[in-house]
């Protein structure tokens, strides 16, 4: 009994660091695929039209009504202790610290994570990647490297939509539908909003997340089993861990960043 429970343990732990160091290869190898994904750009500029622009909507919507929801919410905040005019200020750091770059990130994930999963998945039940490696071509470079740049190129400038858009929403919410006072809105948010210190870090923030969530996708799509059964268990593992790897960044690289 005793045995057989530590068999089964040990057999465990053998798999998961097997499959960590198998999915730390692959990483770097992507990494360095930099030079060949580049080298026909057209395959890099065509992912980042399929994962951003066809995302482009659905963040835009989201960015628009938390926009909409910090204005009213941090309204009533601020208006207890005559603060009001700091609305502006509030929307903004929000925005382009956390809201921006995580709720992009968990879209992201949901929209164009589970979209590249599925389709490197299928790719690998149709026997695509394997007739590519018997023609001598590195699926990895060929297929791989192009959609995770693509999602390291797109998570930023969507990231950026998010939040421009959400400042909007905010707007129209605290100044033109509550009566705040816009030149107070405009100017606390100017005088408040620190390029380095917030939009940089904000904009790092959602690089990383591009790395995180596209590596975590385009793995679990190559690493599916060949079947449509495999393909919808990948396609849910992707949700769910990038998400998990999402919100545990966030919470280091806030650590690092503002602490």
């Amino acid at each position: 009994m005793i045995a057989g429970v530590l068999q089964g343990l040990g057999r465990n732990v053998r798999e998961t660091v097997a499959n960590v160091g198998y999915a730390t290869r692959t990483f770097f190898a992507l990494i360095f695929a930099f030079g060949s994904a580049f080298r026909r750009p057209r395959l890099v500029t065509s992912q980042v039209h399929f994962i951003g622009n066809y995302s482009l909507v659905l963040i835009s919507v989201s960015g628009l009504f938390v926009g909409f929801v910090l204005g009213l919410q941090g309204y009533y905040t601020l208006n207890k202790y005559g603060s009001e005019q700091a609305l502006g200020l509030l929307v903004a750091l929000s925005l382009t610290r956390e809201l921006g770059p995580v709720v992009t990130a968990l879209l992201f994930a949901g929209r164009a994570g589970t979209s590249l999963t599925a389709e490197i998945g299928l790719m690998k039940a149709g026997e695509q990647l394997a007739a590519m490696e018997m023609m001598a071509v590195n699926p990895l470079k060929r297929v791989l490297a192009p959609r995770f740049w693509a999602g390291v190129i797109a998570m930023p400038i969507l990231a950026a939509v998010f939040s421009a858009v959400g400042i909007i929403g905010g707007y129209l919410v605290g100044v033109q539908m509550i009566g705040v006072d816009e030149g107070g809105f405009w100017s606390q948010m100017q005088g408040g909003v620190d390029f380095w210190n917030d939009i940089v870090n904000g904009v790092i923030k959602s690089v990383v997340f591009g790395f995180a969530v596209t590596f975590v996708a385009l793995y679990q799509g190559y690493q599916a089993q060949p079947t449509p059964e495999g393909v919808a268990r990948a396609t849910t593992r992707t949700v769910v861990m990038a998400s998990l790897a999402v919100l545990g960044l966030d919470f280091l690289l806030t650590a690092l960043m503002f602490s």
